[in-house]
């Protein structure tokens, strides 16, 4: 079997989490089979339509780093163009496409025309419900003959097109969940054309995934009971089915659904919030799927061969912030100098350009969970505090021992070499070395020449203020905390 999946969004805002994911998977299975992996709008819900979602979407998948081999493109100029043999790819381009399979579905007796109002539907249900019924549509319409439909269509009136739920039960393979049955007499007659002549999206997306060649449709579990009204639809209209595979949710800790309603499920949110793609996608894609017990870390191409649908939980998957935090400093910490400036720039207001705040943001690299932890840069490093001179002696030191400290520390320092102070871990071996030597107590040298330092009692470590501060602001802090002394 060629492999070809898809995304099909619906432009109604920004993308989210748990649509990234499927995404994610989709792109795993195309590119794992050398198949293609398809992005498609569907934007037949006209009353809903954000004007600039297609382009945030596009722009999502640009800055998470996945590609596509069909559908939308965004131009340099900002406008859309499309690539592929099954254009278009956005559904109200595809209108008469709908149109000629409705009008088969009349014709072969499994579907029909419904002229009721709104009013009538609304007082039916409400009927059925008192009676402790299942809502559904009571085929009133069917009763009507081609002259009066004819000539009602004639008179100005504008139908919906139902299909012809029969009875029996559909049975299919979950590519997650298994073998799932479901009883047809639950099933209403769906409306799969709406009076304005745009099609529903049960019709829609049966006949996209046909034409497009679609193998396996993955999508949130919530789809898993409009499966049995497109598998009926499939074979009305003489098409073979997809694949299906209906994902589970994403969750948040206390187990309810990762809703977009909240700030906090969109893509865009968790880039803005300085998780890198990379982490993103790693942290997203394992949700719900552990490609190993004893690795947390992939490349994508590692998750690319270690994609296996039939692995994917069927239960919902926690969003732990606290993981994804750990795993985006992982990758923080592995990132190269240049990538990491790069990034880290839209994250802070000062120029990463001068050595000081390179040094800082350098620092904070091996300390940060986010990158937008870096805009207290200028803060942290480089706005100095007024200390006690308790908070300089501490519980455990005494006024001379401190003063001798740092006195001794002045001295180290301002002898350091230019090529140890290049790194704090050079720094460290330096003056560790001489604390060693000189019989020491390493906390109490160390405790105050930190605050020292960074005029802070919470502070990174003295070794990286060396480091960023270089040799004379080191001196001139350290001298400055004597003289308070």
């Amino acid at each position: 079997m060629h492999i070809r999946t898809r995304i099909a969004p619906s432009p109604t805002g920004f993308m989210h989490i748990g649509n990234l994911r499927t995404a994610l998977w989709d792109y795993f299975m195309a590119r794992q089979a050398e198949g293609e992996f398809i992005i498609r709008v569907e934007d037949t819900d006209q009353e809903r339509l954000v004007p600039g979602a297609i382009e945030a979407l596009l722009r999502s998948f640009a800055r998470i780093g996945i590609d596509w081999d069909q559908g939308p493109v965004l131009k340099d100029d900002g406008t859309l163009s499309e690539k592929g043999a099954f254009r278009p790819y956005t559904q109200t381009k595809r209108l008469d496409i709908y149109t000629k399979y409705a009008t088969d579905l009349l014709a072969g007796g499994h579907a029909y025309y419904c002229f009721c109002s709104h009013e009538r539907l609304e007082e039916m249900r409400a009927e059925q419900t008192a009676l402790k019924q299942n809502p559904k549509y009571d085929r009133k319409c069917t009763s009507l003959g081609a002259d009066e439909v004819v000539a009602r269509i004639a008179g100005g009136e504008r139908p919906v097109i139902r299909m012809k739920m029969p009875e029996g039960v559909v049975t299919f393979d979950d590519a997650i969940r298994g073998r799932i049955s479901f009883d047809l007499k639950d099933m209403d007659d769906q409306v799969i054309m709406k009076s304005n002549g745009i099609p529903t999206y049960h019709l829609a997306v049966v006949i996209d995934d046909h034409l497009m060649e679609i193998s396996h449709v993955l999508r949130g579990e919530e789809w898993l009971s409009s499966t049995p009204k497109q598998i009926v639809l499939c074979k009305m209209l003489g098409i073979q089915m997809p694949i299906y595979a209906h994902v589970p949710l994403i969750l948040n800790p206390d187990k309810t659904k990762l809703s977009k309603r909240k700030g906090n499920a969109f893509v865009e949110t968790f880039l803005d919030m300085g998780y890198t793609p990379a982490a993103l996608k790693n942290f997203i894609a394992t949700l719900g799927f552990n490609p190993s017990a004893t690795q947390e870390i992939f490349t994508l191409d590692e998750l690319i061969k270690a994609f296996d649908i039939s692995r994917v939980n069927k239960s919902g998957a926690v969003m732990n912030i606290e993981k994804l935090d750990w795993m985006n400093k992982q990758y923080l910490v592995a990132m190269g100098e240049g990538e990491y400036l790069a990034l880290a720039k839209a994250f802070v207001s000062v120029d990463l350009e001068d050595p000081f705040m390179k040094r800082a943001a350098l620092v904070e690299k091996m300390r940060s969970s986010r990158l937008t932890e870096l805009s207290a840069l200028q803060e942290q490093y480089f706005t100095t505090q007024r200390v006690s001179h308790e908070d300089l002696i501490g519980k455990k030191g005494t006024l001379e021992g401190t003063k001798n400290a740092l006195v001794r520390m002045e001295k180290v320092i301002a002898d350091l070499p230019e090529e140890t102070l290049s790194a704090p871990s050079l720094i460290e071996s330096a003056i560790k070395a001489y604390i060693a030597e000189s019989g020491l107590q390493t906390g109490l040298v160390l405790s105050p020449l930190r605050i020292a330092l960074s005029t802070r009692v919470q502070s990174a470590g003295p070794f990286e203020y060396v480091y960023i501060l270089q040799k004379e602001e080191s001196l001139k802090r350290i001298r400055e905390a004597l003289s308070l002394l």
